[in-house]
């Protein structure tokens, strides 16, 4: 998976906000106040996010209904995962991200690694 487009990372925002499967005239009429968009459109990024990895698609009378197939977090998780697998200097590449966050994203850095077990860094 790849990073997302600013109308793909729209939908895919409402699709997780929701928690739940919806058509692309759902979404369509979510955004329409802050980006009127033509419903071909809107349908034509939704079947791209399919063939992508990111949505399931079921057949629901004469549309489809997607649903993400992973949580927010899941999603960021495998990006992350792959940004790390993109470059053999995994050392490099952990020091230009922890000199980027903010002490609440160090805190949870942290706890996620005493949950996992994992010793912290010095």
């Amino acid at each position: 998976m790849r990073g997302l487009g600013d109308l793909e990372s729209a939908i895919m925002d409402r699709l997780w906000a929701w928690r739940r499967a919806a058509t692309a005239r759902e979404i369509m009429e979510s955004l329409y106040e802050e980006r009127p968009l033509a419903y071909t459109t809107v349908q034509k990024v939704m079947d791209n996010l399919f063939r992508k990895g990111w949505l399931t698609r079921t057949q629901h009378g004469r549309a489809h209904l997607y649903e993400a197939t992973a949580s927010r977090e899941v999603a960021a998780a495998n990006l992350m995962r792959e940004a790390l697998t993109d470059t053999p200097d995994h050392r490099a590449v952990f020091a230009h991200f922890l000199a980027g966050m903010d002490d609440e994203e160090a805190k949870a850095l942290r706890a996620a690694l005493r949950q996992h077990g994992r010793r912290e860094p010095q």
